[in-house]
């Protein structure tokens, strides 16, 4: 998975990934209800999480969002951090035929 690809075709996407968890669409109307509802813009501006704390952390739902662009995690994770998402993820899913292109 290349988020590239994610970012051309959200719907054919969420598609695949709803087919791999063998619970496939029905109506393409529920397709651009999962997009809208998973969509950053909207979440970042619900209620709780503009003003929201957590309650484990103490700290403001809001540090959870930044732009919302695919990818973007790159340039805020050092090559450590990196390497350590990339082991743990491949760990995670192996088996699962997924591809993170870590």
């Amino acid at each position: 998975m290349r988020y590239e690809d994610i970012k051309k075709d959200p719907k054919g996407e969420v598609k695949k990934l709803a087919c791999f968890l063998g619970r496939p669409f029905e109506k393409e109307e529920e397709v651009e209800k999962v997009l809208w509802r998973c969509s950053l813009d909207r979440l970042k501006n619900l209620e709780v999480n503009q003003h929201g704390i957590d309650p484990w952390l103490g700290i403001a739902n809001k540090y959870y969002f930044r732009r919302g662009i695919v990818g973007d995690w790159k340039n805020h994770f050092t090559d450590e951090m990196k390497g350590k998402l990339g082991q743990l993820t491949a760990m995670k899913f192996e088996g699962s035929g997924l591809d993170f292109g870590y």
